[in-house]
């Protein structure tokens, strides 16, 4: 895995809150397939976030004072919160402009799961939750498939490159299969 710091270093004004609250969060998308591959610019940092109760929402939105973010309004995390399923908002930091792209866990198996083997970094001092590879992999290609964004691939590609030893390729493929993802993972091995 990349010594590189500098994604972890820019997001850490958002996961350093969520480590302080205690929140279970994983780091996903593309500042996930920047740590497992290769460098690019994003301005963004999708993060996957467990709510269990309307406590940690409290505490999650009064981690992010006005003055410093946007973050939206307690009443608008619980309605997302409560979603099955592809709840999201946003909180940005004023200062820098960066946002991060908070997807709540929800009823999803796949989210659980995927934090359940979450990987605790520590990049030069700042401590990072992030997503294990594969199941970045497997999101990317659901995202590639939804979008078509070649971005996606090339990401992949670059994880492949530099972590892929570092991964359960069989159980990867498995999980390709169950998820019907079979030619999005055929267009990562087309250059």
């Amino acid at each position: 895995m990349p010594s590189s710091s500098t994604a972890a270093n820019l997001f850490a004004v958002f996961t350093d809150r969520l480590e302080q609250i205690g929140v279970r969060y994983m780091v996903t998308g593309s500042v996930a397939g920047m740590l497992y591959g290769e460098p690019r610019l994003t301005h963004d940092v999708d993060v996957v976030v467990e709510l269990v109760d309307d406590a940690q929402a409290e505490a999650l939105v009064a981690a992010f004072p006005d003055d410093e973010f946007y973050c939206a309004p307690l009443e608008i995390v619980l309605v997302e919160a409560r979603r099955a399923q592809r709840g999201h908002f946003n909180i940005i930091h004023h200062e820098t402009g960066f946002k991060a792209d908070i997807y709540l866990a929800g009823d999803d198996a796949y989210h659980r799961e995927a934090l359940q083997r979450r990987r605790a970094l520590d990049l030069e001092g700042t401590r990072l939750q992030v997503a294990p590879p594969d199941y970045v992999i497997v999101r990317k290609l659901e995202y590639f498939r939804e979008g078509g964004s070649i971005k996606h691939l090339d990401d992949i590609r670059a994880m492949l490159r530099v972590s892929g030893e570092d991964m359960d390729r069989d159980a990867l493929e498995k999980t390709i299969a169950a998820r019907g993802l079979h030619a999005e993972w055929s267009a990562v091995n087309k250059t």
